[in-house]
This record gives C-alpha cells, sequence and structure tokens, in this order.
C-alpha cells in the first residue's frame, strides 16, 4: 500500500479562490477586509511566514499591513499599538507574529487583541468559544487540518484519533475539534509512555511535536489518515515533518507532505479567518 497525499496547495489554492470571491462581494459593499500583521524583532522564520501571510491576502484582494519593530520594542508600546488597531473600524483581523522577544508575555499581548479581530485564533474567548461551539475563530493550523480532512470525504464519526502534541496552538484545538465531529480523542506527546500502543489503535494520527521522526511506520495503522504538522530539517538542511514520510506512507491510507500540506493550509485558513471578521463587522 502507498498513502495517498493530501495536497495542501492545491486545496489552498481552492479555498484562496473563494476568499477572492467572497472578497470581491464585500468590496462590492464599499468594505475591503483588512488584516494588521505585527511583527516584533528578525526572527528569520517569522520574516518569511509573514512575507507568505502578506502575498496571500495580496493575491485574494484582501488589503494585508506588515508592521515591523524592532526586538527592543517594549510591551507596553506593543499593547498600545494593539489598542489602536482594536479600535480602528478599518482593521478587521490582528495578527502578532510569535514567538516574541523574551521580554514580552506573549499570553498577555494575544489576549490584548480584541476577540472580534483575533484572526489567529489564540485568545481566550475563541478557546472558549471552540469548547462551547459559539461563533470564534478556530486556530489556523488545526483548521487547516480538519478542512484537509473534509477534503477526502473522511467521516470522523466513531472514529479513533490520536494528536500527538499538547500546545494550546495545535494539539488542545486539534482535539477539541476531533470531538465536535463525534471522534475519540486520544492527547498524547513525545514522551508518552508506550506511545507506538495508541498510535497503532488510531484511525486518524496528528503529529504536531517539531521533533524529527516521532512517528514511523511500525508505529501506523495500515489505512490511517496520517497528518503531519511539524517543521524540521533534516540532515542536509531541507524541511521535514515529525513523520517519516518514507516510511509512513507505504503503511497509511492517506498523508499529508511537508512541506505542501498543512504549511500552505495554515494560511489559507488565517485568510478566511480574517474574511469572516469583515463580513461580521458588516453584517
Amino acid at each position: 500500500m502507498t498513502a495517498q497525499l493530501i495536497d495542501g496547495n492545491a486545496l489552498a489554492r481552492r479555498i484562496r479562490s473563494e476568499v477572492t470571491g467572497r472578497t470581491e462581494a464585500l468590496k462590492a459593499r464599499g468594505i475591503q477586509p483588512a488584516l494588521s500583521i505585527i511583527l516584533v524583532g528578525s526572527d528569520p522564520a517569522s520574516q518569511v511566514y509573514t512575507r507568505h501571510k502578506v502575498n496571500d491576502s495580496t493575491e485574494t484582494g484582501l488589503k494585508a499591513t506588515l508592521e515591523t519593530y524592532p526586538a527592543d520594542l517594549t510591551e507596553a508600546a506593543l499593547l498600545d499599538r494593539i489598542h489602536t488597531l482594536n479600535a480602528d473600524p478599518k482593521v478587521h483581523g490582528i495578527l502578532v507574529q510569535l514567538p516574541l522577544p523574551r521580554h514580552m508575555d506573549a499570553s498577555k499581548v494575544i489576549e490584548t487583541i480584541s476577540p472580534a479581530k483575533d484572526v489567529d485564533g489564540f485568545h481566550v474567548a475563541s478557546a472558549g468559544a471552540l469548547v462551547t461551539g459559539q461563533p470564534g475563530f478556530w486556530p489556523c493550523t488545526p483548521y487547516g487540518c480538519m478542512k484537509m480532512l473534509e477534503s477526502i470525504g473522511f467521516d470522523l464519526r466513531g472514529k479513533h484519533a490520536v494528536v500527538i502534541g499538547r500546545s494550546n496552538i495545535v494539539g488542545k484545538p486539534m482535539a477539541l475539534m476531533l470531538l465536535q465531529k463525534n471522534a475519540t480523542v486520544t492527547i498524547c506527546h513525545s514522551a508518552t509512555r508506550d506511545l507506538k500502543a495508541h498510535t497503532l489503535q488510531a484511525d486518524v494520527v496528528v503529529a504536531a511535536v517539531g521533533k524529527r521522526n516521532v512517528l514511523t511506520a511500525d508505529m501506523v495503522k495500515p489505512g490511517a489518515v496520517v497528518i503531519d504538522v511539524g517543521m524540521n530539517r533534516n540532515d542536509e538542511g531541507k524541511l521535514c515533518g515529525d513523520v517519516d514520510f518514507e516510511g509512513v506512507r507505504q503503511v497509511a491510507g492517506w498523508i499529508t507532505p511537508v512541506p505542501g500540506g498543512v504549511g500552505p493550509m495554515t494560511r489559507a485558513m488565517l485568510l478566511v479567518n480574517t474574511l469572516e471578521a469583515a463580513e461580521r463587522a458588516a453584517r
């Protein structure tokens, strides 16, 4: 068996096309959906991510503004800027790129963003909305993973899903989204005792640890769906995920590649959230 690929690039293109159409509809009403991105410091990866986000936004007709600040920007100054953006009716989404410099409290910064503009889905109000099924914003990465499962017509009802990774950014929101689809969910981490015993029972495995080869072929149930959220570098310096791709693809039924899998979907769902924020503000 060789797993079928879930092409994140192709699915993201389809979603961006849908966003373009909805954006044009808002513009016809005189509303320009707008996203403000804040980057503090000069982390190379963050610079690449924010550039992609601006390009994606521009491609779909969204207005994206990137504000860059030096790493020694004070936390108070950053919070003041966020307050200003919160009060600006022309700004529909606010994203503060993580990680932030060590002297800043990331949780405090995120909680300062208005829940109505929290298009990254990290605010505690967004988490509460996810738990209770109320309108909010789903975190972009797990949201993208769910869209990938939807794209292959995978019915989660009654299935067993294992999420490897307990972070508030991916692991826990991913588990909640799976539960909402009536799946049975087990949350593990890289140090879980006998991790293999858990993953071998899973119909879906989501690997989101940030550690190479955390999931190998002998840990996967034949025919399972494997979603690789990891972003690492191999010994040759090439991008790779948390999954031993070449080995696992010989066992799994479906698998996401790295790159070209979850990454472009994360960016696509940011556009969806921003557009949704603009549509809600226009109601």
